[in-house]
C-alpha cells in the first residue's frame, strides 16, 4: 500500500483509518501491509505519538 508522503496528510490518513475502519494501530499495519516502524518515525519527526486508548495519533 502506498502511504502519503507528507506527515500531515499521512496523519489524517491514518487517524481516519485507525476510527473507521481498524480497532488498533497494529491491527491497521497488519491488514495493510504497511510498515508501523516507518509511520511512526515520519509521525514522530512532527511531534504526533499513538494513544492507544485514543486510537489514533496525537
Amino acid at each position: 500500500m502506498q502511504l502519503p508522503k507528507d506527515p500531515v496528510i499521512l496523519l489524517s490518513y491514518i487517524n481516519t483509518q485507525l476510527r473507521d475502519n481498524y480497532a488498533s494501530f497494529a491491527e491497521f499495519c497488519a491488514a495493510t501491509g504497511c510498515s508501523p516502524e516507518d509511520i511512526i518515525r515520519t509521525l514522530e519527526a512532527v511531534d504526533y505519538h499513538y494513544d492507544a486508548e485514543a486510537n489514533q495519533f496525537c
